[in-house]
């Protein structure tokens, strides 16, 4: 297969693409370069603004893609940017599963959709969920629900991601509870730490939009990716530290004293539990034993660890939500 690939130089994408070139496949990365951005990551490289694809329709036309893998449309911007200047082939898009309206139940502290989501669950009704929170990596266009309205009647297959974990994750899903194990601390504040949300490692979703692609009978369909079974965020906690030999011990501190790059282990009204269901039965798709991939996750973390390091008033913070 020959695949153009839109992003694909970070994260999932990043492993996406190493996973087709493992296949066999040949790939084209359509990316702007960004500081994130690694050239190690193999395919051939065109280099140029997402808005400015067009200007490259000749390269495009040249490689003659088979499928195209769109992995960083934010906004309805984005998709216009680019419809014109693709071929209609199967197309898989990565979306995210905060279009569902239980991501605005978690937001805002209310139950809103009973569980687990399908893909037919309510979607937001609320819209463009980060506008004016000033996120350097979010603009404040963003919203996945737009760009899905784009694709599918294109034909696109939808994927609707999870949290997703694992190595060269720029978020550092794992980096509340790895950044104490570092520091020393023998204890922990958390909360009740009850939030179910959905997770996968990035291998598994590499593997499934792999799966998408080689699919006819999912076209133009959303589809949810995840674990099968998902174990609350508390569990998830003794599972890193578990993964990076450390004997902390989790305290459970009342929600208003919680340090806050802990605040989601707080009481939830709402969570985000997933089926997947329908990855299973028209992709024969599953994820990985979730404890055997956080300790993958995990070893990859504490030997890449950021340069930012534990200081004085994150102790602070940690003592008096302890106290």
């Amino acid at each position: 297969m020959r695949v153009l690939l839109l992003g694909g130089t970070w994260f999932l994408g990043r492993r996406v693409a190493e996973r087709l070139v493992q296949r066999g496949d040949a790939v084209l990365l359509a990316h702007r370069g960004s500081p994130r951005s690694s050239p190690a990551v193999p395919g051939e490289h065109l280099y140029g603004e997402r808005r400015d694809l067009a200007r490259h329709a000749a390269r495009i036309k040249e490689f003659a893609p088979g499928a195209v893998v769109d992995t960083c449309a934010f906004t309805a911007a984005d998709v216009d940017a680019v419809l014109p200047a693709l071929p209609e082939v199967p197309t898989v898009v990565l979306s995210s599963q905060d279009v569902y309206e239980a991501y605005t139940g978690l937001r805002c502290g209310r139950e809103l959709s009973p569980l687990p989501l399908t893909e037919d669950s309510p979607l937001r009704r609320d819209r463009y969920p980060y506008r004016g929170a000033g996120h350097p990596d979010v603009p404040d266009d963003y919203d996945k629900i737009d760009v899905e309205e784009r694709w599918l009647p294109r034909g696109a297959v939808v994927l609707r991601l999870p949290l997703i974990y694992g190595p060269y994750d720029w978020q550092r899903r794992e980096e509340p509870i790895l950044r104490r194990v570092r520091a020393g601390r023998a204890r922990i504040p958390i909360g009740a730490a009850n939030l179910l949300w959905t997770r996968c490692h990035v291998d598994d979703v590499a593997t499934g939009v792999l799966a998408a692609l080689d699919s006819r009978a999912v076209a133009g369909q959303p589809i949810n990716l995840g674990e099968t079974s998902t174990a609350t965020i508390g569990t998830w906690f003794r599972q890193i530290l578990s993964a990076a030999g450390s004997s902390a011990e989790l305290v459970q501190v009342p929600d208003r004293a919680l340090p806050h790059d802990l605040a989601l282990s707080g009481v939830q009204a709402q969570h985000l539990l997933v089926s997947v269901t329908r990855a299973q039965s028209l992709l024969g798709w599953t994820a990985g034993d979730p404890a055997e991939r956080v300790a993958d996750s995990v070893r990859w973390h504490l030997a890449h660890a950021p340069a930012d390091v534990w200081t004085d008033a994150d102790t602070a913070a940690d003592e008096a939500a302890l106290a």
